[in-house]
């Protein structure tokens, strides 16, 4: 198992956040459904993990992708759709990635005959209902291992109307959204009751309307998407990370000395919320704070490094229960191997009640889970204990932020690679 010894160190420096996960994969799926002849260029793309698993998979649905390294491990893709011609069989590795899995499932279904979605650790068992009653309603054939990956599929997306729980993933939604435009029929996703992740959603429509096509957004309630959208070819850069940027603010708000650049104020990222969040502890007039993650999961990590450091300040964090299904169970992740530090956390069915001090003691052995924001989480926290800790499975961040491990060393961090080689 792979392993790294933390010292505390005082982090100190400049840093510009690595480009959207979330606008990448979006990015890449629009420019690679674009069948006008025309190539895209997108900009500023880390190869990590999760963003090769989408690359690939839009190759194995015909498109076409060149990528060119401009120095630093940030890439161009130049990319061309596969001009509608209909794949015989695409065998798509989702790796980890939730995101590529279930943005592609559906774009599948209108550019291969039979796909084959394999993918590895808790991805395998990510909960896929929501498509298997749309299958299940439209005749699709699919077939799984007692509804775990590897999933194999056969038919045809259909136009019609799609009747969605806002509470589930939005990332269903998303994956509707790439793919109903390329429909000959008009098509309607209706939302039948609140819509979570909101900020995600915002993503997708906004990609959307840069590759032009055109949703009708009635409220978050109602979406028509009109048949024979044509997806344009664009030149586009990817944005910084706020989902990333939240653990370099964070580390500031805890003692360390970041300056944070490069971010977009004006970014749709729903993750830009960690700015307020964080001025609201700023502000508080009292010893307690209230956080609701129904529309900010991702950040639900790192707030509860945040809360920890907070001294004699109670953060509770509430509506996240939802991630107890993504690479790990994050809200037993993280309270565990925080309280291995010293911290103060309580589970709860949903989320997460927290006692805030000044410091943590370290000197422990915690684990990432392999979950990458798990061990990211760590690695900030790590800055605030009186002794230094090992953290164990910290390739996770390959995932989403291959560079984070040299970007924390750049700015003081003082780590030691274990078991090198072995």
């Amino acid at each position: 198992m792979n392993s790294m010894l933390i010292k505390p160190s005082i982090l100190k420096g400049t840093i510009t956040p690595p480009p959207s996960k979330s606008l990448s994969h979006r990015a890449i799926i629009c420019a690679s459904l674009c069948n006008d002849g025309q190539e895209s260029c997108i900009d500023n793309v880390i190869l990590s993990d999760d963003i090769e698993a989408t690359i690939y998979g839009m190759k194995q649905l015909g498109a076409k992708i060149e990528m060119i390294q401009n120095g630093n491990n940030i890439y161009s893709l130049h990319i061309k759709g596969n001009n509608n011609q209909i794949i015989k069989n695409a065998n798509i590795n989702c790796r980890e990635s939730g995101s590529t899995l279930r943005f592609l499932i559906p774009i599948a279904l209108i550019l291969s005959e039979t796909s084959t979605f394999i993918g590895q650790g808790k991805l395998t068992e990510r909960p896929l209902d929501i498509y298997y009653k749309i299958f299940d309603q439209y005749n699709i054939k699919y077939k799984n291992t007692n509804g775990k990956l590897p999933l194999y599929i056969h038919g045809n997306l259909q136009d019609g109307i799609y009747e969605l729980s806002g509470k589930v993933s939005s990332q269903f939604i998303s994956g509707l959204l790439f793919a109903l435009p390329l429909l000959h029929k008009d098509s309607v996703i209706k939302i039948t009751d609140k819509l979570e992740s909101i900020g995600y959603v915002d993503l997708t429509l906004d990609i959307l309307k840069k590759f032009n096509v055109i949703i009708d957004n009635y409220n978050y309630k109602e979406f028509i998407i009109h048949e024979n959208s044509q997806y344009n070819s664009i030149n586009y850069t990817v944005e910084s990370d706020f989902s990333q940027a939240a653990f370099f603010l964070t580390a500031k708000q805890i003692g360390n000395n970041i300056n944070c650049v490069g971010l977009n104020n004006n970014s749709l990222q729903g993750d830009k919320e960690i700015i307020h969040i964080i001025e609201k502890f700023n502000s508080l007039k009292d010893d307690e704070i209230l956080i609701d993650a129904s529309q900010i999961p991702d950040l639900v990590p790192i707030l509860t490094v945040l809360g920890a450091l907070k001294n004699n300040i109670t953060t509770k964090i509430i509506n996240a229960e939802r991630l107890r299904i993504k690479e790990s169970d994050r809200l037993k992740a993280i309270a565990t191997e925080m309280n291995k530090l010293g911290a103060n956390i309580i589970e709860l069915e949903d989320g997460l009640l927290i006692k805030g001090q000044s410091t943590l003691k370290g000197n422990a052995k915690v684990n990432s889970w392999n979950d990458h924001r798990i061990a990211m989480s760590l690695a900030i926290a790590a800055t605030k204990c009186q002794e230094e800790i090992i953290l164990e499975n910290y390739t996770a961040v390959n995932k989403s932020y291959p560079q984070f491990w040299d970007d924390y060393k750049s700015l003081g961090g003082a780590i030691i690679e274990l078991n090198l080689g072995k």
